[in-house]
């Protein structure tokens, strides 16, 4: 290739990158367990897209193959992670008064999703934001469809608990 292909190349995906940045950065933080931890996801999905930029066929394929890269990211280090956390049935109790609490919706589902434990959250994730079928999540993380099911159901349950005491707060 030529000097001129190269940074037609840089710049094409430069471009992408400014244009694209925030939407991907928020479907990281719901991936990971904070901002930190969200940039160097993103950034570890956008390494990958970039040596594979050539080969993604169409430009709308785009956001899809980084958002795939972001999850197969984070999986991957979740199953690092899974030999030394001893998952618990009790789920500590946390703040919702949090003072820096906005009222913009899609805060409120991030914030709501970001207290969940990493296992329940990446499958809400995959479920919900990525949607994926239960039986797709449980052969990604390699684990039975039944887990899948459970998991999700107490992460719901999470959700509306966290729901209900944020409404009760506001009315008192």
């Amino acid at each position: 290739m030529t000097g001129t292909a190269h940074r037609s190349r840089y710049e094409e995906f430069s471009d992408y990158v400014s244009s694209h940045g925030p939407a991907l950065l928020r479907i990281a933080r719901s991936l990971a367990n904070n901002s930190s931890d969200a940039e160097d996801l993103l950034q570890a999905a956008l390494i990958k897209t970039f040596f594979a930029w050539d080969k993604i066929a169409s430009p709308n394929a785009r956001d899809g193959y980084v958002r795939r890269a972001m999850v197969n990211t984070q999986i991957s280090e979740w199953r690092r992670q899974r030999m030394t956390v001893y998952p618990t049935s009790d789920i500590p109790d946390q703040r919702i008064d949090d003072p820096t609490w906005k009222t913009d919706l899609a805060d409120t589902v991030h914030r709501a999703i970001a207290r969940l434990p990493e296992r329940q959250r990446t499958m809400v994730v995959l479920r919900y934001y990525e949607d994926m079928t239960e039986a797709q999540i449980a052969e990604r993380l390699g684990v039975t469809l039944g887990t899948v099911k459970s998991t999700l159901s107490r992460a719901v349950a999470k959700l509306r608990q966290d729901a209900d005491l944020a409404i009760d707060r506001a009315t008192t």
